[in-house]
Protein backbone atom coordinates (compact mmCIF):
# COMPACT_ATOMS: atom_id res chain seq x y z
CA UNK A 1 0.00 0.00 0.00
CA UNK A 2 1.45 3.97 -0.45
CA UNK A 3 2.24 5.78 2.05
CA UNK A 4 0.28 8.72 1.77
CA UNK A 5 -3.24 7.49 0.86
CA UNK A 6 -7.19 8.33 1.77
CA UNK A 7 -8.83 5.38 2.83
CA UNK A 8 -12.28 4.71 2.96
CA UNK A 9 -13.02 2.45 5.77
CA UNK A 10 -16.36 0.86 6.52
CA UNK A 11 -16.08 0.54 10.49
CA UNK A 12 -17.66 -2.08 12.07
CA UNK A 13 -20.01 -2.57 14.93
CA UNK A 14 -18.20 -1.96 18.52
CA UNK A 15 -14.59 -0.74 17.03
CA UNK A 16 -13.71 2.71 18.19
CA UNK A 17 -12.87 5.03 15.15
CA UNK A 18 -8.87 5.05 17.30
CA UNK A 19 -9.15 1.06 17.05
CA UNK A 20 -9.41 1.20 13.85
CA UNK A 21 -6.70 3.74 12.46
CA UNK A 22 -4.62 1.99 15.25
CA UNK A 23 -4.62 -1.30 13.06
CA UNK A 24 -4.54 0.14 9.90
CA UNK A 25 -1.23 2.17 11.03
CA UNK A 26 -0.08 -1.39 12.85
CA UNK A 27 -0.57 -3.13 9.63
CA UNK A 28 0.68 -0.87 7.08
CA UNK A 29 3.53 0.52 9.04
CA UNK A 30 2.55 4.20 8.07
CA UNK A 31 1.30 6.95 10.31
CA UNK A 32 -2.86 7.49 9.96
CA UNK A 33 -5.60 9.69 11.59
CA UNK A 34 -9.33 9.50 10.98
CA UNK A 35 -11.28 12.69 9.45
CA UNK A 36 -14.13 12.44 12.49
CA UNK A 37 -14.75 9.86 14.50
CA UNK A 38 -17.82 7.41 15.01
CA UNK A 39 -19.45 6.13 18.12
CA UNK A 40 -18.31 2.42 19.29
CA UNK A 41 -22.17 1.81 18.70
CA UNK A 42 -21.95 3.16 15.09
CA UNK A 43 -21.39 1.08 11.86
CA UNK A 44 -20.37 2.78 8.43
CA UNK A 45 -18.00 5.48 6.22
CA UNK A 46 -14.76 6.52 8.42
CA UNK A 47 -12.51 8.57 6.59
CA UNK A 48 -8.67 7.19 7.41
CA UNK A 49 -5.79 9.31 5.89
CA UNK A 50 -2.31 7.75 5.98
CA UNK A 51 1.46 9.60 5.37
CA UNK A 52 1.45 12.91 4.27
CA UNK A 53 -2.20 12.77 3.62
CA UNK A 54 -2.80 13.40 7.13
CA UNK A 55 -1.73 17.06 7.10
CA UNK A 56 -5.43 17.00 4.93
CA UNK A 57 -7.30 16.12 8.15
CA UNK A 58 -9.27 19.72 9.32
CA UNK A 59 -10.20 20.14 5.89
CA UNK A 60 -12.54 16.77 6.02
CA UNK A 61 -13.90 18.25 9.58
CA UNK A 62 -16.48 20.60 8.09
CA UNK A 63 -18.23 17.97 5.42
CA UNK A 64 -21.58 17.73 5.27
CA UNK A 65 -22.55 13.70 6.64
CA UNK A 66 -25.19 11.29 6.01
CA UNK A 67 -26.43 8.89 8.18
CA UNK A 68 -29.50 6.35 8.86
CA UNK A 69 -30.56 6.07 12.55
CA UNK A 70 -32.83 3.62 14.05
CA UNK A 71 -34.13 4.64 17.36
CA UNK A 72 -36.28 3.14 20.58
CA UNK A 73 -39.34 5.40 21.99
CA UNK A 74 -40.11 5.31 25.37
CA UNK A 75 -36.74 4.76 26.54
CA UNK A 76 -33.73 7.43 27.95
CA UNK A 77 -30.39 6.32 28.39
CA UNK A 78 -27.46 8.42 30.11
CA UNK A 79 -25.39 8.40 26.73
CA UNK A 80 -28.44 9.16 24.01
CA UNK A 81 -27.82 5.44 23.17
CA UNK A 82 -28.67 1.62 23.78
CA UNK A 83 -24.95 0.89 25.61
CA UNK A 84 -26.09 3.38 27.90
CA UNK A 85 -28.00 3.23 31.64
CA UNK A 86 -31.61 3.61 31.28
CA UNK A 87 -32.78 6.34 33.43
CA UNK A 88 -36.49 6.39 32.36
CA UNK A 89 -38.89 4.54 30.60
CA UNK A 90 -42.57 5.44 29.56
CA UNK A 91 -44.95 3.26 28.14
CA UNK A 92 -47.02 5.42 26.45
CA UNK A 93 -47.62 5.00 22.78
CA UNK A 94 -46.72 7.38 20.17
CA UNK A 95 -48.55 7.37 16.43
CA UNK A 96 -46.65 8.15 13.04
CA UNK A 97 -48.67 10.73 12.88
CA UNK A 98 -47.58 12.54 16.08
CA UNK A 99 -44.28 11.44 15.46
CA UNK A 100 -44.08 13.09 11.80
CA UNK A 101 -45.30 16.43 13.47
CA UNK A 102 -42.46 16.48 15.79
CA UNK A 103 -40.03 15.51 12.91
CA UNK A 104 -41.80 18.64 10.98
CA UNK A 105 -39.94 20.92 13.69
CA UNK A 106 -36.30 19.49 12.73
CA UNK A 107 -34.73 21.33 9.57
CA UNK A 108 -32.46 24.27 8.87
CA UNK A 109 -30.79 25.81 11.73
CA UNK A 110 -31.26 24.14 14.89
CA UNK A 111 -29.61 24.64 18.46
CA UNK A 112 -28.44 20.88 19.52
CA UNK A 113 -27.02 20.08 23.01
CA UNK A 114 -24.24 17.54 22.69
CA UNK A 115 -24.48 14.36 24.30
CA UNK A 116 -22.94 14.35 27.63
CA UNK A 117 -20.88 11.36 26.74
CA UNK A 118 -19.09 12.80 23.48
CA UNK A 119 -15.92 12.94 22.35
CA UNK A 120 -16.57 17.08 22.96
CA UNK A 121 -13.79 18.79 24.55
CA UNK A 122 -14.63 20.58 27.94
CA UNK A 123 -11.82 22.43 29.36
CA UNK A 124 -9.15 19.68 27.53
CA UNK A 125 -10.76 16.52 29.00
CA UNK A 126 -12.92 14.43 26.04
CA UNK A 127 -16.56 15.06 27.47
CA UNK A 128 -17.51 11.25 27.88
CA UNK A 129 -13.87 10.79 30.19
CA UNK A 130 -15.46 13.48 32.75
CA UNK A 131 -19.00 11.94 32.43
CA UNK A 132 -17.65 8.14 33.36
CA UNK A 133 -16.02 10.13 36.46
CA UNK A 134 -19.23 11.23 37.20
CA UNK A 135 -18.82 14.83 36.60
CA UNK A 136 -21.69 16.76 36.09
CA UNK A 137 -21.87 18.41 32.59
CA UNK A 138 -22.95 21.28 31.40
CA UNK A 139 -22.53 20.74 27.71
CA UNK A 140 -22.91 24.19 25.66
CA UNK A 141 -25.40 24.29 22.72
CA UNK A 142 -23.67 24.43 19.31
CA UNK A 143 -25.86 25.83 16.24
CA UNK A 144 -26.13 22.53 13.54
CA UNK A 145 -28.34 22.39 10.04
CA UNK A 146 -30.28 19.70 9.12
CA UNK A 147 -30.68 19.70 5.15
CA UNK A 148 -33.18 16.50 5.09
CA UNK A 149 -34.60 14.48 7.67
CA UNK A 150 -36.93 11.37 6.22
CA UNK A 151 -38.81 8.82 7.86
CA UNK A 152 -37.74 5.67 6.41
CA UNK A 153 -39.43 3.17 9.30
CA UNK A 154 -42.17 3.58 12.16
CA UNK A 155 -43.05 0.01 13.91
CA UNK A 156 -43.89 1.93 17.21
CA UNK A 157 -41.41 1.82 19.70
CA UNK A 158 -38.86 1.60 16.65
CA UNK A 159 -38.54 4.42 14.01
CA UNK A 160 -35.62 4.93 11.49
CA UNK A 161 -34.47 8.20 9.75
CA UNK A 162 -32.47 9.64 7.04
CA UNK A 163 -30.67 12.58 7.20
CA UNK A 164 -28.10 15.05 5.87
CA UNK A 165 -26.76 16.80 8.18
CA UNK A 166 -23.76 19.80 8.88
CA UNK A 167 -20.57 18.97 10.45
CA UNK A 168 -20.60 18.53 14.37
CA UNK A 169 -24.05 17.39 14.83
CA UNK A 170 -24.88 14.58 16.89
CA UNK A 171 -27.44 11.85 16.25
CA UNK A 172 -27.56 10.94 19.58
CA UNK A 173 -29.14 13.99 20.43
CA UNK A 174 -31.25 14.56 17.27
CA UNK A 175 -33.07 11.14 18.72
CA UNK A 176 -33.00 12.30 22.30
CA UNK A 177 -34.16 15.45 21.33
CA UNK A 178 -37.69 14.11 19.08
CA UNK A 179 -38.17 12.08 22.23
CA UNK A 180 -38.39 14.96 24.42
CA UNK A 181 -40.55 16.49 22.56
CA UNK A 182 -42.79 13.20 22.33
CA UNK A 183 -42.56 13.30 25.91
CA UNK A 184 -41.86 10.02 26.12
CA UNK A 185 -37.87 9.90 25.87
CA UNK A 186 -35.95 8.13 23.04
CA UNK A 187 -32.52 6.42 22.51
CA UNK A 188 -30.49 5.33 19.36
CA UNK A 189 -30.32 1.94 18.97
CA UNK A 190 -27.74 2.15 15.49
CA UNK A 191 -26.30 4.42 13.53
CA UNK A 192 -24.87 4.39 10.10
CA UNK A 193 -22.72 6.85 8.30
CA UNK A 194 -23.53 6.85 4.95
CA UNK A 195 -21.57 9.95 3.79
CA UNK A 196 -18.86 12.40 4.56
CA UNK A 197 -18.87 15.28 1.66
CA UNK A 198 -19.14 13.39 -1.71
CA UNK A 199 -17.72 10.36 -0.40
CA UNK A 200 -20.09 7.40 -0.13
CA UNK A 201 -20.19 4.09 2.25
CA UNK A 202 -20.74 2.35 -1.15
CA UNK A 203 -16.96 3.06 -2.04
CA UNK A 204 -15.58 1.97 1.65
CA UNK A 205 -13.97 -1.25 2.10
CA UNK A 206 -14.91 -3.43 5.01
CA UNK A 207 -11.93 -3.09 7.25
CA UNK A 208 -11.23 -7.00 7.57
CA UNK A 209 -11.00 -7.04 3.92
CA UNK A 210 -8.88 -3.97 4.09
CA UNK A 211 -6.18 -5.54 6.76
CA UNK A 212 -5.98 -8.71 4.94
CA UNK A 213 -8.12 -10.63 7.46
CA UNK A 214 -11.14 -11.72 5.18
Amino acid sequence: MGMDRMLLVDKPKGLTSSRVVERIRRKFKVKAGHTGTLDPLATGLLVVLTGKRTKDASSFLKLDKGYEVKAILGVETDTFDSEGTVVRRNNNEVTRQELEEVLGGFHGDIWQTPPPFSAKKIDGRRAYQLARMGISLDMPANKVSIYSLELREFQFPYFTLTCDVSSGFYVRSLAHDIGQKLGVGATVVEVRRTRVGSYRVEQARDLDELLGCG
